[in-house]
């Protein structure tokens, strides 16, 4: 019989090291690939991008062409749009995305919109690992500008970082250095000064392109693309930011175009611009788990998990994920530290009640009706009522009292009285009537030593179970009801002291 018994204990606990272990890596999973937080409030920053393109037809057939982000580990696409009436669209995928926009000659200025929903930008690296490109083509300049050229290359490693970062720290001296003010136009715009860069970089043999794209910040409007300066480095490109020459793409800013390729081409019009917008908004991660898991990989398992029901089969859902919390929290009240209830689960179910009538007006009620219950029980046992009858009656008595609680309450306007209404009927009938048997068997000390252990355990458990925090962790890491389940099993095997017993046997430990 005890190798039964420690054969059982040990398959218990093998189970609950390997729920535990599951449940470690679906939490890991969800956080990683779901987004899914400890926190009830956690949510994601959503960036709205809009590009308006605009033009005039010069009378010949419309063709547009506008660079479009790629998904890629910096950020995720939620949605993305276009609004363009009599336009047929057309997405190109590869190493650059593209929007192409075909249409019959048109008269009138033309309005095009393009809008991307953009969440998850995260922090990159600017290092993009790939083939290494040519050699860049040498430019070509005469004998002063080669001249000049040599001597800002020459300046230029008096500055810090690499060879790249050296000379952008060159270019934005604030005191700007006579060579690079000859070196570049008299109307030098940010374009003019990242081209000389790379041309500069080109005589060196250091292959660099020109990016262009967004810097995410809240209600942005009508403003142009910005530019990066990427270079292959160390058998990797590097994207450095041509305003402090730092490596890596910022976190709020978002590649439209790499390399060659321009931003917007326009044939059957003049005149072309394309301007950008930046809306912020936020929602719930756990709203954009959906999106995350397809991305994943992963859409088939999300579609079967509780998380794709509607919003009212969740909310009661996660009441649902809690209860094992609360079990748990009962069985080691009982089993454990030894506290005997009025019933198995009644202080459960009473915490739930609790939650809906708040906490100090919900103990004042469950006082006053288990007080009167009492009193009306205690004049039911006189008559010898048979017991069916006798705790039906209670039960219609309850219902009485909750009734005239609830009608005073709304009269007088005491929430305090009308929280009655949310105790369960037919627990308080039954803790009324197993209470007036503890009373006459075992006197009114024991009888009132349950009652007040069953409050003391639908306390604890009730600030365990109204915790949001508690609640949102249960409902979206459910496997952890899985790892409850096995410890109260393991519970099962406890054949101890109880915490309240040792007090009891004390007397025998002092002789000792």
């Amino acid at each position: 019989m005890l190798k039964k018994f420690f054969t059982v204990r040990c398959i218990l606990t093998f189970l609950l090291l390997l729920s535990s272990a599951f449940a470690g890596y679906s939490i890991y999973y969800k956080i990683k690939y779901w987004g899914f937080g400890f926190t009830p409030k956690q949510v994601s920053d959503v960036w709205t991008i809009e590009a308006h393109v605009s033009f005039m037809p010069t009378g010949d057939p419309i063709k547009v062409s506008l660079t479009t982000p790629a998904e890629n580990n910096n950020f995720k696409i939620l949605e993305q749009d276009v609004i363009a009436e009599g336009y047929k669209t057309k997405k190109i995928t590869g190493e650059t995305n593209r929007l192409v926009l075909t249409s019959p000659a048109k008269q009138g200025k033309q309005d095009i919109y393009y809008r991307v929903m953009l969440f998850d930008n995260q922090d990159a690296k600017g290092k993009t690992k790939a083939p290494a490109p040519q050699a860049p083509k040498q430019p070509y300049f005469d004998d002063q500008t080669m001249a000049t050229a040599k001597k800002i290359l020459k300046a230029a490693r008096n500055m810090p970082g690499n060879e790249v970062q050296q000379l952008i720290n060159l270019f934005n001296q604030p005191t700007p250095d006579a060579n690079v003010l000859a070196f570049l136009p008299l109307q030098k715009n940010a374009k003019d000064t990242i081209e000389a860069i790379r041309s500069l970089l080109a005589l060196k043999n250091i292959p660099s392109r020109t990016s262009r794209g967004i810097k995410l910040a809240e209600n942005k409007k009508a403003f142009s693309a910005d530019l990066m300066l990427e270079a292959y480095t160390d058998g990797k490109w590097r994207t450095y930011n041509p305003a402090d020459a730092s490596i890596g793409v910022p976190s709020d800013f978002i590649l439209f175009q790499r390399g060659g390729s321009s931003l917007l081409d326009v044939e059957g019009g003049e005149d072309s611009v394309v301007k950008f917008s930046v809306i912020k908004s936020v929602t719930s991660s756990i709203s954009l788990a959906g999106k995350r898991a397809s991305i994943a990989k992963q859409k088939t398992m999300f579609d079967y998990s509780i998380y794709n029901l509607p919003v009212v089969e969740q909310n009661t859902l996660k009441w649902l994920m809690i209860f094992p919390l609360g079990i748990l929290v009962i069985v080691l009240i009982r089993n454990v530290i030894g506290l005997t209830t009025m019933g198995t689960f009644t202080p459960m179910l009473l915490s739930m009640a609790l939650i809906k009538t708040g906490f100090g007006s919900g103990l004042l009620c469950f006082a006053m009706i288990i007080a009167i219950g009492l009193l009306l029980r205690a004049v039911l046992s006189k008559l010898n009522l048979l017991l069916v009858p006798r705790i039906s009656a209670v039960v219609i008595f309850v219902i009485l009292i909750m009734q005239a609680f609830t009608i005073i309450g709304y009269k007088l306007k005491l929430d305090l009285v009308s929280a009655a209404a949310f105790f369960p009927i037919i627990i308080m009938a039954w803790i009324i009537e197993r209470a007036s048997i503890t009373w006459e068997e075992d006197g009114p000390v024991n009888a009132g030593k349950q009652v007040f252990n069953s409050l003391v355990a639908a306390i604890v458990t009730y600030f365990i179970i109204s915790s949001e925090t508690i609640r949102h962790i249960m409902f979206a890491f459910n496997e952890l009801n899985l790892v409850i389940l096995f410890i109260v099993m393991l519970l099962g095997t406890y054949t101890g002291y109880r915490l309240t017993e040792l007090k009891r046997f004390s007397p025998i430990a002092e002789r000792k």
